[in-house]
């Protein structure tokens, strides 16, 4: 079966409606040895997108629906949630590219576009696959891993788990910094990586982001008194239109806003600063506070602190690891902690692993550490209990 889905013609769904540059592009596409079929609103293109499928190019501006919509009905549907899809639009604006990503979308080109970078970005995204498609052998596992994916959502099978965040002078809990494990079988699913890489690529990621807040919510209420609680955040719910679900978590809680801090992952780079600046003064407007995370590595470079202004900075584990016997790590970490103290900024060490490194860290003048060392992720916290075990550090 498989051998011989390898030797058909690919078939690509080409969904616009504009007629005459759906038909001129069809005619090119056949030329190139495609199979193509034609849908000219979101309706014709839910009903003709199936298993077989290789490949929807997707254009935003349909006349029943959003090219959004489209996407996410896409994603969210068993038989083409594995199809990739690539957006075909006039829009330039970041905040589209990224809204189209996060639903789901592999790739995003805006017209006018040559048609032979057209031809290799399809050849790419179909190459390629998901992002975890190493994890999935065929295609039975993957409609059974969002299968289950759903029913974790849907279901809340979320634990969160508290790791500890100290002051270091004085040595005390400064705040708990969030995870989540999920409750289920699943071999992909079990690990939190692949789990928000499947939501990534299905476009559940934003339903997923806000289950684990509520999860970890609704635990740290129970926990923390004047700590701070430290919630992993996707730039995109920052830049997207996603404030009155954040706020209503929080409006169902006895949990200050004043106490959290939203650390800015790595997972995406910001798309839109503009957008995002706007968006995330709108946050801190209700008492929001900011952490830049993984400053050293990923997304967070000076340029986004800039933007940011966040009140913490959290130095990459990658920067502080082996820091004793680096200079050159030594120098970036001088560096930061200048930076932070000029501008009023907590800085924090992650991957504290051993005593040498605490020793280093306290040295160089960060404010705070974080890492295995001083404690490892744990579903229940006592908070007088975490104090009294780092009273020997001192």
């Amino acid at each position: 079966m498989f051998k011989a889905k390898r030797n058909r013609k690919k078939k690509i769904l080409l969904v616009d409606d504009d007629r005459s540059v759906s038909q001129m592009l069809k005619m090119l596409l056949e030329n190139r040895g495609y199979e193509i079929l034609t849908a000219y609103d979101g309706a014709e293109a839910l009903a003709k997108a199936d298993e077989t499928t290789d490949l929807v190019l997707l254009d935003l501006i349909l006349p029943d629906q959003e090219g959004f919509d489209v996407c996410r009905q896409l994603k969210e549907k068993e038989t083409t949630s594995a199809v990739p899809i690539v957006i075909l639009s006039a829009r330039v604006l970041s905040g589209d590219i990224v809204e189209g990503l996060y639903l789901g979308a592999d790739d995003y080109l805006t017209k006018p576009f040559e048609y032979e970078e057209l031809v290799a970005r399809m050849e790419a995204v179909m190459r390629r696959g998901s992002p975890f498609s190493e994890s999935i052998t065929n295609k039975t596992q993957g409609e059974d891993v969002v299968r289950e994916l759903r029913k974790i959502i849907q279901e809340e099978r979320i634990q969160p788990y508290f790791q500890p965040i100290y002051l270091v002078k004085p040595m005390k809990l400064f705040g708990l910094e969030a995870l989540c494990r999920p409750e289920t079988e699943s071999p992909i699913l079990s690990n939190p990586e692949l789990l928000f890489q499947a939501a990534f690529q299905y476009g559940l990621y934003q339903e997923l982001e806000l289950l684990a807040w509520k999860k970890a919510i609704e635990h740290a209420s129970d926990y923390l008194q004047e700590q701070y609680l430290f919630l992993n955040c996707n730039p995109y719910l920052v830049e997207g239109p996603k404030f009155n679900k954040v706020k209503s978590l929080f409006d169902r809680s006895n949990l200050s806003i004043g106490n959290v801090i939203l650390e800015i992952t790595e997972r995406s780079e910001v798309g839109d600063y503009k957008e995002f600046y706007a968006q995330l003064e709108r946050f801190r407007a209700h008492g929001f506070k900011f952490a830049v995370d993984d400053v050293g590595g990923g997304y967070a470079s000076l340029e986004s602190i800039v933007e940011t202004k966040p009140e913490v900075v959290k130095i990459d584990r990658h920067i502080i690891s082996n820091l004793q016997k680096d200079p050159y790590k030594r120098s970036i970490v001088k560096f930061v902690v200048a930076f932070c103290r000029e501008n009023n900024i907590l800085s924090i060490a992650e991957g504290i692993e051993t005593r040498e490194d605490l020793d280093m860290v306290r040295r160089l003048g960060i404010d705070a550490v974080q890492g295995y060392f001083l404690s490892r992720p744990q579903p229940k916290i006592d908070v007088k209990e975490l104090n009294d075990s780092v009273i020997h550090l001192v």
